[in-house]
């Protein structure tokens, strides 16, 4: 999607894409319109002299090469992403992090890593957690209280004992058929099984302050006209614990019916006046009356959602933020939510994680400090690992169930956990 409107973009060069499969790159150039044997070169130095692409399998010595400002990570794995950044960092390159995933296992950390350096470390516009982070940044502004944020999508409470065996089913396609279509189950099953949901409302959580659930998502189903009637706290009559949350709402009622008026593509925030405001806020909610905006039937609260998101097509916004401005769509500011792994099935010594969508576990949003007291295995460390003790279905993992292992991304996860140890949680 990046690639069918980077082209398109004036100013904006696409100096080169590293793949572990040049055929692959190749071919998403072509797929998208790119005359791939006039542009394509394996010179760094021809790419940013003459304006033509390169291709290579390598992606530091891309990192490294002269000529380049910004970084954009698609790979959706936590420990490429992670190398990926810390390279960018130590070549002076800004970053755009497409993978939520390596955001949520150790944003906190890299953000600190690319502020020392003066360099932007950015969320991906276009992708749901930057839309929301701009609706929280907008209604802030504005004066007004987030109450609320998060986004629609397809769930029901089955769906998180789903694998890539059974996730075509709720799709209403064949396997032959997705297969036809290039559809990769262990991907689409990360989103219907509640997974994805939950990374993306840590990454929301983490970059603007906003609290997880405090047991983890609800799925709410809510048509965008019930917005500010849902999503907003329980002592007036809402379903949320307290104001400043995320949440994600279902496009399906309990018993499979579809939502009027769904928000399945899009996302949303809640809103309220500011309580000290006095005379004020009933000014306030006089303007959202007139001026017709979604409230609850007090008229106290208030809605603001936008429909779609338009994934990478979208994406050159954050590369011309950090580039030109200096300023990132969206960035961690704490170690706030976190998202653990929980067993699909009993797991038993010697078993082996396959992680994000795959057969043996789902992961949970979780507040980092409860994630942190009961050593909570994040789920994008789960995959590869081995079981070392028994864990029964839908029971967290802890780091004491697995072997030992060590990695880079172990290392600086660990690292973080053990700094937000010493610090406060949010409140």
């Amino acid at each position: 999607m990046f690639l069918a409107q980077v082209r398109m973009t004036p100013g904006m060069h696409l100096m080169g894409i590293a793949d572990l499969s040049l055929e692959r790159a190749r071919a998403a150039l072509a797929n998208t319109g790119w005359d791939v044997d006039a542009v394509v070169t394996r010179s760094f130095d021809e790419a940013a002299r003459s304006g033509r692409t390169c291709l290579t399998e390598d992606a530091e010595s891309l990192i490294r090469a002269d000529g380049l400002d910004v970084v954009i990570d698609s790979t959706g794995s936590p420990t490429a992403g992670i190398r990926h950044a810390l390279l960018a960092a130590e070549h002076g390159r800004h970053l755009v992090m497409v993978n939520v995933e390596a955001d949520v296992l150790a944003g906190a950390y890299l953000v600190e890593k690319f502020d020392r350096a003066g360099l932007v470390y950015s969320m991906a516009y276009g992708d749901q957690p930057a839309l929301v982070c701009e609706m929280i940044d907008w209604a802030r502004t504005c004066g007004f209280r987030v109450v609320a944020a998060g986004k629609g999508t397809k769930y029901l409470p089955g769906y998180s004992a789903s694998t890539p065996d059974t996730v075509w089913d709720h799709y209403g396609l064949t396997p032959e058929e997705a297969a036809r279509g290039g559809m990769n189950p262990q991907m689409f099953n990360s989103f219907l099984d509640g997974t994805k949901s939950a990374i993306e409302m840590a990454a929301i959580s983490n970059a603007a302050g906003l609290r997880a659930p405090k047991e983890g998502l609800m799925f709410p189903p809510v048509g965008v006209q019930d917005l500010a009637d849902i999503l907003k706290p329980a002592a007036d009559g809402g379903l949320l614990e307290q104001a400043g949350m995320v949440e994600v709402i279902s496009s399906e009622e309990r018993d499979g019916r579809h939502v009027v008026g769904d928000l399945r593509w899009g996302v949303y925030v809640t809103f309220e006046a500011a309580e000290d405001a006095g005379a004020g806020a009933d000014y306030v909610r006089r303007c959202f009356r007139e001026y017709q905006v979604s409230t609850d039937r007090s008229g106290r609260y208030g809605a603001l959602y936008r429909p779609s998101h338009l994934i990478g097509l979208e994406l050159g916004v954050s590369v011309a933020n950090a580039a030109l401005r200096g300023e990132p769509t969206g960035t961690p500011m704490a170690f706030i939510s976190d998202v653990v792994a929980v067993a699909k099935r009993a797991l038993a010594p010697g078993d082996l994680l396959d992680g994000e969508g795959g057969y043996t576990v789902w992961g949970r949003l979780a507040r980092a400090e409860d994630s942190l007291a009961m050593r909570g295995l994040p789920i994008g460390l789960a995959h590869g690992l081995r079981m070392r003790r028994h864990v029964p279905a839908g029971q967290m993992v802890s780091w004491d169930d697995i072997e030992p292992v060590d990695n880079q991304a172990v290392r600086i996860r660990q690292e973080m956990e053990a700094k937000a140890r010493d610090t406060p949680p949010v409140s």
